[in-house]
C-alpha cells in the first residue's frame, strides 16, 4: 500500500491582548461578503461593513489578526483602527474640527418664487460676495435638490435649519467614543441610549455652522443660507470631538450615492493622518497599511458617488500651505491624542483625504477684503474655486482688524453654546459669548435660535456647495421629489462662471504685520483666469443661474 503523506498544516498565529478595532478592505472585485468570512476565520468579530467600498470594520485581539488576514487572498489591507475604549465620568473637552478659529473657541407651490433677505443678513458678507442676494431673486433653490452635510452633525430643530432639514434621509454614521486607547477623553460619555446620537443633533457645532451657510431657511428670522430653498440633509460622519474616521465617512459617501443626495460638502479630512504616505520611512509598517487603507477607501467612495451623480465640494485646508508643495506634517497621526510626530511630506506619494480624492471641488477661503485668508491653503495643484471663509485678521491697520465681523455668522446649537459656556441653561448670551460675537433671536412665540462666527476653508466650502445646488435647480432634471444632475456639468458651471480675480501685486504675500510667522507667506502663481489663490474665481450664485446655461451645450 502506498500512503500519502499530509502536509504539515501552518500553524495560525494566536490572538492574544486587547480588544482592538480594525479596517479591513477586500481586494479590488472581491465582494465584501468574502472579506467578512475571512474576518470571521481569522477570529475576528464584523461590527460594520461597506459593500459599496468593500471596507470592513473589524474587532479583534490587538496581535496575531492582521497576521491572519495576511494570508487571505480576499484582503487587500489591514490596519488597525482604535482600541474599544471606556465611558469616563465626565464631558469631553470640545475640539474646533480642522479649524483656525483664533477669535475664541476654537418646494411649496411655486418653487422658484423670490425669496429676500434676513434680519441679521446684513452681517453675512459672504451672501454679498458670492452674489445670494441677487441670485435669490430668481432662482432660490428647489426642495427637490438635497444637499448632504458631511460632518459633526445638524441641528435639525435649529428656526433656521428646520424649515429645510430633511428629517427622513438624514442619517449619522458614527458610535460616540467616550475615550481613547489611553483613557483621554475623546467623545466624553454618550448622552442618548446606544451611544448613537439622533440624525438631527450636533454635539460640536462645526456641521450645523455649516449647513446654515448652505440653505438656512429665508424666512424673515435670523440668516439665510446661500441657497436658502434646497433640502439639507445630515450625513453625519463626524465624532462630537471632530475627529473623522474612515469607516463612517466612507459610509457617508457611498450614502450620499445610494440615497440620491445632489451635493455634498466635505470640510474636514480623514483621521488619523494629515497626509496619507504610501511608504513614509517615518511610519511604521503598520501606519504604512492604515495609510494605504485610507487613500484605497476613500478612493473607491468617491468614485463610487460621483458615479452616482453627487458633486462633492471640499475644503482645500486651513495648512496656510501651497498644497502642490507641503510642508512638514508635525501633526499626524492625531489620534491617539499625543501621538503626532514630525515628517517629510513627499507630494508624489501622500495624499490629504479627500481634497486629494477624485472628483472633488477645492475651495480656499477668502475674507472680507477678497483677499486670501491667512491660513487658507492654496496652489495650483488642488484648487477649484474661491470663497468667503472668514479672516479675523483682515484690514491690519484699521479698526475692523481682529474683529468678529470679519468671520463667518452661522447657525449655532444651543446644546453647544450651553455646554462651551456662551449660553446660560436660561437661553441667555453670557459674556464670554457676547465677547465671541454669539447672538439670539427669538420670535414671537419664544422659540429663539442662536448664531456664532467662526473662520475656515469649512466655511468656505459651504458658500460654494451653496452655489452648486442652485446649479442644479435651475439645470437640473426633475422626475417626482428628485433631482439630478451631471457632477462634471454642475463643476463646470462652476467654474466658469465665478468671478475672474488675479493674483495680488506684489505676487507673494506675508502676513508678519497681521502676527503670522514666516511659514504663512504664500506666493501666487497663474494667471487671472487660474491661479492658486484664486483658483477659477470666486462663486457667484447670480452669474451661475443667469449665465450658465451657455457652459452646458
Amino acid at each position: 500500500m502506498t500512503v500519502l503523506a499530509m502536509p504539515n498544516a501552518v500553524a495560525q498565529p494566536e490572538l492574544s491582548g486587547k480588544t482592538v478595532e480594525y479596517s479591513v478592505l477586500a481586494r479590488d472585485g472581491v465582494a465584501v461578503a468574502k472579506a467578512e468570512a475571512a474576518v470571521k476565520a481569522a477570529g475576528g468579530k464584523v461590527e460594520r461593513s461597506n459593500a459599496a467600498v468593500g471596507l470592513v470594520t473589524a474587532s479583534a485581539p490587538e496581535n496575531g489578526f492582521t497576521q491572519r488576514l495576511a494570508a487571505s487572498p480576499d484582503v487587500l489591507l489591514t490596519s488597525k483602527v482604535r482600541v474599544v475604549g471606556e465611558s469616563p465620568d465626565r464631558r469631553a473637552d470640545k475640539r474646533v474640527a480642522k479649524e483656525n478659529s483664533e477669535h475664541g473657541k476654537s418646494r411649496g407651490s411655486n418653487p422658484r418664487a423670490a425669496v429676500g433677505m434676513d434680519p441679521l443678513d446684513g452681517q453675512l458678507w459672504g451672501l454679498s460676495m458670492v452674489r445670494s442676494n441677487l441670485s435669490r431673486t430668481v432662482q432660490p433653490g428647489d426642495k427637490r435638490v438635497k444637499v448632504g452635510v458631511l460632518d459633526t452633525g445638524v441641528d435639525g430643530n435649529h428656526p433656521d435649519i428646520k424649515p429645510n432639514f430633511d428629517a427622513k434621509l438624514s442619517r449619522n454614521f458614527t458610535h460616540d467614543i467616550p475615550t481613547d486607547e489611553l483613557g483621554q477623553v475623546v467623545d466624553g460619555p454618550c448622552e442618548f441610549r446606544g451611544c448613537v446620537d439622533p440624525a438631527n443633533w450636533d454635539d460640536g457645532g462645526h456641521g450645523t455652522h455649516v449647513a446654515g451657510t448652505i440653505a438656512a431657511a429665508a424666512n424673515g428670522f435670523g440668516v439665510s443660507g446661500v441657497a436658502p430653498k434646497v433640502s439639507l440633509v445630515n450625513i453625519r460622519g463626524g465624532q462630537d470631538s471632530g475627529f473623522f474616521f474612515l469607516q463612517p465617512v466612507v459610509d457617508a459617501i457611498t450614502y450620499s450615492g445610494d440615497a440620491g443626495l445632489d451635493v455634498v460638502n466635505m470640510s474636514f479630512f480623514v483621521d488619523p493622518w494629515l497626509y496619507n504616505c504610501q511608504n513614509n520611512p517615518a511610519d511604521s509598517p503598520e501606519e504604512q497599511a492604515q495609510q494605504r487603507t485610507i487613500v484605497t477607501a476613500m478612493t473607491r467612495a468617491l468614485n463610487y458617488a460621483h458615479r452616482k451623480g453627487v458633486t462633492n465640494v471640499v475644503a482645500l485646508g486651513n495648512q496656510h500651505e501651497d498644497n502642490g508643495n507641503p510642508q512638514p506634517d508635525s501633526t499626524s497621526p492625531d489620534f491617539p491624542v499625543g501621538t503626532s510626530k514630525t515628517r517629510t511630506i513627499d507630494n508624489a506619494t501622500c495624499k490629504s483625504l479627500p481634497i486629494e480624492g477624485p472628483h472633488t471641488i477645492g475651495v480656499s477661503a477668502l475674507g472680507p477684503s477678497g483677499g486670501k485668508a491667512d491660513y487658507s491653503s492654496y496652489g495650483l495643484e488642488q484648487i477649484s474655486v474661491s470663497a468667503p471663509g472668514g479672516y479675523f485678521r483682515d484690514y491690519f491697520g484699521t479698526p475692523l482688524f481682529r474683529t468678529n465681523e470679519n468671520l463667518i455668522l452661522s447657525t449655532y446649537p444651543r446644546n453647544v453654546g450651553v455646554a462651551e459656556g456662551t449660553i446660560d441653561a436660561d437661553g441667555n448670551v453670557t459674556p464670554d459669548g457676547e465677547a465671541l460675537g454669539v447672538q439670539r433671536a427669538c420670535k414671537a412665540n419664544g422659540e429663539c435660535g442662536y448664531y456664532q462666527f467662526l473662520q475656515g476653508t469649512s466655511m468656505a466650502s459651504p458658500h460654494a456647495a451653496g452655489v452648486s445646488s442652485l446649479i442644479v435647480s435651475e439645470y437640473g432634471k426633475y422626475s417626482g421629489n428628485n433631482a439630478s444632475m451631471d457632477p462634471d456639468k454642475v463643476q463646470r458651471v462652476l467654474e466658469n462662471t465665478a468671478f475672474a480675480t488675479p493674483c495680488p501685486e506684489p505676487r507673494t504675500v506675508d502676513y508678519l504685520d497681521e502676527g503670522r510667522d514666516d511659514t504663512f507667506t504664500a506666493t501666487c502663481e497663474g494667471g487671472q483666469q487660474f491661479n492658486g489663490f484664486y483658483g477659477n474665481g470666486i462663486v457667484d450664485a447670480w452669474a451661475a443661474v443667469t449665465q450658465g446655461r451657455s457652459f452646458l451645450r
